[in-house]
C-alpha cells in the first residue's frame, strides 16, 4: 500500500478568508517503510502571513517572494499523491486549503487525485481519549525525538508525523505482516545477529532400548494391565 504522510504551514487558520498555503511538505511510506521520496516546496501566497501564524513557523514573506504559486507545482504535487492515501494530523484543516488552492488553480478536488485521507489526530483521539494528541504530544508517549522541533515546517512535522504513525499502529496494521516476514535470528549478547547452531539428532543405542523396554515392562506388571507404549517401542511387535 502507498501512503503520503503530508503537512502544509499557511498564512493563517482560515481559508474561507483567503489565507493560503506557503509550504507543503511529504513524504512517501510505501508498505509502511519509508522511501525517501520526498516532495517539499515554499509557495508564494501573494499575500501576508498573519502574525500569529509567522510565529508558529517562522517563514517570512520576503522569503517567499521568489518561490513558485501553487499553480506552478500543482501538477508535480498532484502526480506524487496519485492514487495514494493520505496521512494527515489534523487532516480537515490542511485538507480545506489544498481543497482552496486547487479551486483557484481551476483543478479537480482533492480525492480526484488520492484514494483517501486518514485523520491521525482522529485516530489518536480514540486511542487516548480525554489526553493531549498533538504531534508533540504524541511525540512524547510514543518516544518520538523531536528536540530539534523549535517551529512548525511541513516536512519535518510530515518526518516526525511518519514516525509516529507507525508507532501508533503498529499493532493494528502491521503485526502479522512483520511476523510473517521477518526472519527467526538470535541475537548475541552484543545485540549482533549470529547464525543459529543445527541441534545433533542423537539416536538411542540398542542398549538404551533394551533398558527402556525393560522399564515399560515392569509398569506394565505393576499396574496389571497393558501398556501402550510396550507395543509400540518392542521390536518386530505388530
Amino acid at each position: 500500500m502507498r501512503q503520503i504522510v503530508l503537512d502544509t504551514e499557511t498564512t493563517g487558520l482560515n481559508a474561507k478568508l483567503g489565507d493560503r498555503v506557503i509550504e507543503i511538505g511529504c513524504l512517501e511510506l510505501l508498505n509502511r517503510r519509508p522511501t525517501g521520496n520526498h516532495f517539499h516546496h515554499y509557495l508564494n501566497p501573494e499575500r501576508a502571513s498573519e502574525e500569529g501564524a509567522m510565529k508558529v513557523h517562522g517563514i517570512s514573506d520576503e522569503s517567499l517572494l521568489d518561490k513558485p504559486k501553487f499553480r506552478e507545482i500543482a501538477s508535480e504535487f498532484i502526480e506524487y499523491i496519485r492514487g495514494a492515501e493520505l496521512v494527515i494530523h489534523n487532516a480537515p484543516f490542511d485538507v480545506e486549503f489544498l481543497e482552496r488552492e486547487l479551486a483557484l488553480a481551476e483543478l479537480p478536488p482533492l480525492l480526484q487525485h488520492c484514494a483517501s485521507v486518514k485523520d491521525t489526530l482522529k485516530l489518536a483521539k480514540e486511542l487516548h481519549p480525554g489526553k493531549k494528541n498533538s504531534l508533540d504530544a504524541l511525540c512524547e508517549r510514543y518516544g518520538v525525538n523531536n528536540t530539534h522541533r523549535t517551529l512548525h515546517g511541513a516536512l519535518l512535522d510530515a518526518e516526525l508525523l511518519a514516525e509516529v504513525y507507525l508507532v501508533m499502529t503498529r499493532g493494528q496494521e502491521s503485526l502479522v505482516m512483520e511476523l510473517e516476514q521477518a526472519p527467526a535470528i538470535t541475537l548475541s549478547a552484543e545485540g549482533v545477529p549470529v547464525e543459529r547452531a543445527r541441534l545433533p539428532v542423537l539416536a538411542a543405542t540398542d542398549d538404551e532400548v533394551a533398558e527402556h523396554v525393560q522399564v515399560l515392562q515392569g509398569i506394565q506388571a505393576e499396574s496389571k494391565g497393558k501398556c501402550v507404549w510396550l507395543k509400540l517401542e518392542t521390536p518386530g511387535a505388530g
